[in-house]
């Protein structure tokens, strides 16, 4: 790490991926080493729930996109951790994001002193960070290329080498928002996660996973130059 950025070789690291029929596994994520910086802690309490009914279909197959999007098994994932409006007193203004590591939610902060809340999850110990960033620019479907540290350490990553392409079985998923800071990408991401089982948990090396469902949900409403906040653990 220098002045607050991963080193360029730590590039979209995936964090002791395992093998899934011949796959990465997605189970883990992004990028590098820890970033020290200061945020501001805040608050929220929900206010409504979601019903294990609605939860299947909010969380159901999305068959329009470029690589069909399955279902999610909702029976996996703790239900405090499906999408919801919650009360948040905040400084931030609407459209923020706010990651809360310590308590694996992400918010997206709305104009009526509400967030919408999505379940997470987040960096492993030794690689959680905080501080203000902003989204950079944006990806759908987007290619994942390790970088050589993970390739010398797992060797059956070095088929893609030279990029893994969009899809389902790419760490990056359905969708990506790349963060930073004074203009240059700080490695982390908020990315598309297909494992339900992930959400609620510290697997990777700093980046934040939300179920897909709830990443193009967030996705769609998350210009460029948002700003993110992202929570000390």
């Amino acid at each position: 790490m220098r002045n607050g950025h991963a080193d360029a070789g730590e590039m979209n690291e995936v964090a002791l991926p395992e093998r899934r029929e011949g796959f990465l596994n997605r189970r883990s994520l992004l990028v590098g080493s820890a970033v020290s910086l200061g945020a501001l802690g805040l608050a929220g309490c929900a206010t409504d729930g979601m019903s294990l009914a609605e939860a299947e279909r909010v969380y159901g197959p999305v068959p329009d996109e470029k690589f069909p999007i399955p279902a999610v098994d909702v029976t996996k994932v703790d239900p405090k951790y499906f999408r919801r409006t919650v009360r948040y007193d905040t400084r931030e203004a609407p459209g923020t994001v706010i990651v809360d590591p310590g308590n694996y939610y992400v918010y997206r902060i709305e104009d009526d002193g509400s967030a919408t809340r999505y379940g997470a999850n987040v960096g492993r110990d030794g690689f959680r960070w905080s501080g203000d960033a902003y989204v950079g620019r944006k990806s759908e479907w987007a290619t994942w290329t390790p970088p050589a540290e993970m390739i010398k350490r797992q060797p059956e990553a070095a088929k893609y080498a030279r990029g893994m392409p969009g899809g389902l079985d790419n760490p990056l998923g359905a969708r990506t928002l790349h963060l930073y800071q004074d203009g240059r990408y700080t490695l982390y991401t908020i990315y598309a996660s297909s494992d339900p089982e992930s959400i609620g948990s510290g697997i990777t090396s700093g980046c934040v996973g939300l179920l897909s469902q709830d990443m193009i949900h967030l996705y769609n409403r998350t210009p460029v130059k948002t700003k993110v906040v992202v929570l000390p653990a």
